[in-house]
């Protein structure tokens, strides 16, 4: 039997190996990636749910608030919707930076008397407590 030159031989391999590597790290990413949430952003009530990493906004009026609600809804940024006349508390999705979204939101709603940020583990790291409560869940709310 002949013997294949190294040369000809070797670059197979090697891209054998690599797509071996790649196929690997996306199993990987995928085991370790959280899975996704989902997104509701029809409106329900707040009774019930204690949110610890959210955006609530609040209106003047019950009035304001529901006309602003449509647009909560179409948010990119939202994934899911609270009311509480006359304010709303809007759970991001996960990556959205609650300050700026906050900022945003606070710039779009000129109706709006107030945009607070909702963020207990901020809030718990700043005051040093020797018993913080427990970590703020993905989702928002424990």
């Amino acid at each position: 039997m002949e013997e294949k030159p190294l040369g000809r031989v070797l670059p197979p391999v090697i891209a054998l190996a690599l797509a071996a590597g790649v196929g690997l790290a996306f199993f990987v990413d995928a085991l370790v990636r959280p899975p996704e949430l989902p997104v509701d952003t029809n409106p329900a009530p707040l009774a019930g749910h204690t949110l610890c990493a959210a955006v609530v906004v609040t209106f003047l009026s019950e009035e304001d608030m529901r006309a602003a609600l449509p647009s909560f809804r179409d948010d990119p940024k939202a994934r899911r919707v609270f009311v509480d006349p006359p304010s709303a508390s809007l759970l991001a999705v996960p990556g959205t930076d609650l300050k700026a979204w906050a900022q945003e939101l606070h710039a779009r709603y000129r109706t709006a008397e107030r945009v607070t940020v909702i963020d207990s583990d901020t809030t718990a790291a700043q005051l040093n407590l020797t018993a913080p409560p427990p970590k703020c869940p993905r989702e928002g709310e424990y």
